[in-house]
């Protein structure tokens, strides 16, 4: 199989069972973002030792394609059905949320502004984080024009609060410690 197939070689790209959009479509800027999510992701993990936030992290990328599979997918004009898609990870933002919880009893109370930075992992989930505000940012823009899960910015808006957390926990692992904002 060839992956060039030079289809969108005019700016347009091809909608899940819903033809074709231009590359610069909300829909399609949306889909990137979380798309670019899953990389900043991916890249991260390649930073992270073994152990449950490299496990929970792997996990939640499955999660990002299903959730771009459901952003390729618009509903169709009327009198078609929509094409099957996986589910949404409806449960896993409670999941997040008890992860969370998890990091939070393992770290020192937050009592001042976190700069993003501190050990490489760290500071990779920090670029992660700032990507997930994007890929929201985009995802809540599309739902303003167009039909979107709401499950989809509920998890974004989660996950960007993990990825604070596990930022935090990996700079206190690795003995850095957050790295503090100081008022000038």
């Amino acid at each position: 199989m060839k992956i060039y197939t030079r289809s969108g070689d005019e700016g347009e790209t091809s909608l899940f069972g819903a033809g074709r959009v231009g590359k610069g479509h909300p829909r399609v800027e949306a889909m990137g973002a979380v798309d670019e999510l899953n990389a900043s992701i991916g890249w991260a993990l390649t930073l992270l030792e073994e152990g449950s936030s490299r496990e929970r992290l792997a996990s939640l990328q499955h999660d990002l394609f299903t959730i771009g599979a459901d952003l390729a997918t618009p509903t169709p004009p009327s009198g078609r059905q929509r094409p099957s898609t996986p589910p949404l990870p409806t449960a896993r933002p409670a999941q997040m949320e008890r992860w969370m919880d998890e990091a939070a009893a393992d770290m020192p109370e937050l009592d001042a502004f976190v700069l993003p930075g501190g050990a490489p992992a760290a500071a990779a989930l920090h670029v992660a984080r700032t990507v997930c505000r994007r890929a929201e940012r985009a995802v809540v823009q599309l739902s303003e024009a167009e039909v979107v899960e709401p499950e989809i910015v509920v998890y974004l808006n989660r996950l960007s609060d993990l990825l604070f957390m596990l930022a935090r926990l990996e700079n206190h692992r690795a003995g850095a410690g957050d790295v503090e904002w100081r008022k000038p």
